[in-house]
């Protein structure tokens, strides 16, 4: 049989790609902890099979909490670059099984801007302090999903000492834009220019908010993509949607930033 040279290069790509998932040993540990004497519990998710020390990143899931689809989300963040903490917003006791029961725990977290940060800010801090995997030093970078975009986005506006935001398909509103004063971190948003619940008129609110504070900011709107555009399971045409050619573009658009945010 004679393959040709782009058949070759194809061959040598995917040989090259399944050698790597050979190699790599993605973990997820369970990492619980408390916070105001409630239990909470996280997950620790990281590549075993690299051994020299990397970034870390906090990572907010979506409204669903710390499930399996974050873990996996989580490990598809973390591959070779980074060693990731996904924070439990809500409590060992509130599991979401549903979309019902995730927008009350939600909507119970963004009621409450000072909790919502809180708990954003007791997930770095566990970060901060584990030891089983070694890691980079200084500041960790934060990441989220949706509600958990929000959540990085508040953890911001809160001072918090970190790398860099990112917040992927994430609401953009907050109670006091004047807070966006105490952001210390460059903020990166990557939002879907269809998303119904995140409107024009809150992507402006956030760009002004982000002006009149001085921040060093980017937004990139990606055309054709509504919400939960990197959410595999996301299935609500016009509303909450993947979009998988949009979340390869959102991931590495994540990975430049934080190239430039690790660099030193």
């Amino acid at each position: 049989m004679i393959i040709s040279i782009a058949q070759r290069a194809l061959l040598t790509g995917a040989a090259m790609l399944l050698g790597m998932a050979a190699h790599a040993d993605m973990v997820t540990v369970k990492w619980p902890y408390t916070i105001d004497g409630r239990s909470f519990e996280g997950m620790l998710v990281y590549d075993d099979s690299i051994t020299t020390p990397r970034p870390t990143l906090l990572m907010v899931p979506n409204w669903m909490g710390p499930t399996d689809d974050a873990a996996r989300k989580a490990a598809r963040v973390a591959g070779d670059r980074y060693v990731v903490f996904v924070a439990d917003m809500y409590g060992t006791d509130t599991r979401p099984t549903n979309m019902e029961e995730a927008a009350a725990a939600a909507g119970a977290v963004r009621g409450d801007r000072a909790l919502q940060r809180r708990r954003a800010q007791a997930a770095l801090e566990i970060l901060a302090g584990q030891e089983r995997v070694p890691v980079m030093a200084g500041a960790p970078g934060a990441i989220g999903f949706c509600f958990g975009g929000g959540s990085v986005l508040e953890l911001a506006r809160a001072g918090a000492d970190v790398r860099g935001v990112v917040s992927f398909h994430g609401n953009l509103d907050t109670p006091d834009a004047a807070d966006a004063r105490a952001i210390r971190t460059p903020v990166l948003v990557l939002h879907g220019a269809d998303d119904p619940y995140v409107p024009a008129e809150q992507v402006q609110a956030f760009e002004a908010e982000m002006r009149a504070a001085a921040v060093d900011w980017q937004l990139i709107s990606y055309g054709g993509a509504v919400h939960s555009f990197t959410d595999p399971t996301a299935n609500l045409p016009g509303e909450a949607q993947y979009h998988p050619q949009v979340a390869q573009r959102a991931f590495a658009h994540m990975n430049l930033f934080f190239d430039e945010q690790f660099s030193d």
